[in-house]
């Protein structure tokens, strides 16, 4: 047990909470060496990086500081996941019987960024990912194919509201929608990233608004919807609902 080390991943969040303990108590790392009986040496690479800290150092350091350094990594709480069929804590811990009402393909229904008065309208695919334990969803029929996006789906128990979260290297889209009416659409606000002049991103958001595909009875009509197609009413009403009973506030000074 002494030879064994941890992941690079696990001995930096050990190095982060020693130094942080460190800190809060105002002692030194010579003072913090002297109690957990290893060397300074030993503390003073395993905190730079240079050499992991055994398990036995580690143990040590728990005694010394009163503190649980060790924490599950993501890839361990992903493979706890996988084998209860539990949604990971930072998406809502939900089981898939409990959520399993969601699964399925929507007409996705917003404003258009570049004419609000046409209507954007696309399909997401909402559907548990075996591999990763929770919902994902993923969206096709985009005009702007090359926007296309997909992500994860949070649902907290606390708040009551469905989170539909893209992170593509640090850039986050971002969805929250209502929880199905009885006809199973879901409303709510989109905030993401509209190309502006030449390489800008300019933050927005927007109603936007999930259809069950088969509640529309026929093949939807996908794309931009301007005025005098035979579906803009329809679409144009569900932005209205949006924003009219409302299922989330814009508020402007």
């Amino acid at each position: 047990m002494t030879d064994q080390t941890l992941s690079v991943e696990e001995n930096d969040a050990v190095a982060d909470t020693v130094r942080e303990a460190l800190a809060r108590r105002r002692i030194t790392r010579q003072y913090l060496a002297d109690q957990a009986k290893i060397s300074l040496s030993t503390l003073e690479k395993a905190l730079s990086g240079q050499r992991p800290f055994t398990l036995a150092s580690i143990v040590r350091l728990e005694a010394a500081l009163g503190v649980t350094l060790r924490r599950p990594t993501s890839a361990k709480q992903a493979a706890v996941a996988r084998l209860t069929g539990i949604a990971p804590e930072d998406l809502g811990s939900y089981a898939r019987p409990a959520v399993s009402w969601i699964e399925g393909d929507y007409v996705t229904v917003r404003p258009s960024f570049s004419n609000p008065d046409s209507i954007y309208t696309y399909r997401t695919s909402i559907a548990w990912s075996e591999e990763k334990s929770h919902l994902v969803f993923k969206e096709s029929d985009r005009v702007d194919a090359a926007f296309t996006q997909d992500g994860n789906v949070s649902i907290p128990h606390q708040s009551g509201y469905i989170y539909l979260i893209t992170n593509k290297l640090g850039q986050y889209r971002f969805i929250i929608v209502s929880r199905p009416t009885i006809a199973g659409e879901m409303f709510g606000i989109l905030t993401t990233l509209q190309s502006g002049r030449g390489m800008n991103l300019l933050p927005v958001s927007t109603p936007i608004i999930f259809i069950p595909v088969k509640s529309l009875g026929h093949n939807p009509d996908y794309g931009r919807i301007e005025k005098g197609h035979a579906a803009y009413g329809k679409y144009r009403g569900f932005v209205a609902r949006a924003l009219e009973e409302p299922f989330a506030l814009l508020v402007a000074r």
